[in-house]
């Protein structure tokens, strides 16, 4: 079954860092790029970070400088560190999926919230 699985996030303080993670299962072929969405409480979802196949990331301008996405070695196993983090990092974060043969596909959320 075609799922991607979602670890990390919780409670962190602000300027603490994040990390979260997400695994493609096997059954997921072709995939040329996997990202981050967030989706905060009354606000729509928006792309924190994408990494393409080939490498190439692209990042938020509200994270730029202080997030890196990345991918575990695995081909299909990606990473999100996010450092110096704000209450407005709080949100539900997403990882997303989009390959050739099945579209795009997203991981189950992990919940951020970021307090003092």
């Amino acid at each position: 079954q075609e799922h991607l699985a979602q670890s990390g996030g919780g409670l962190v303080q602000i300027g603490g860092s994040l990390r979260l993670s997400c695994a493609a299962s096997t059954s997921i072929h072709l995939i040329y790029q996997m990202a981050w969405y967030r989706q905060a409480p009354g606000k729509p979802r928006e792309l924190v970070a994408s990494i393409t196949a080939g490498g190439d990331t692209a990042y938020n301008d509200a994270v730029k400088g202080r997030c890196t996405i990345s991918r575990d070695g695995a081909e299909n196993t990606i990473n999100l560190n996010i450092d110096m983090l704000k209450s407005e990092d709080t949100a539900i974060y997403l990882c997303s999926a989009d390959s050739h043969s099945s579209g795009r596909i997203w991981g189950q959320g992990s919940q951020v919230t970021v307090s003092s």
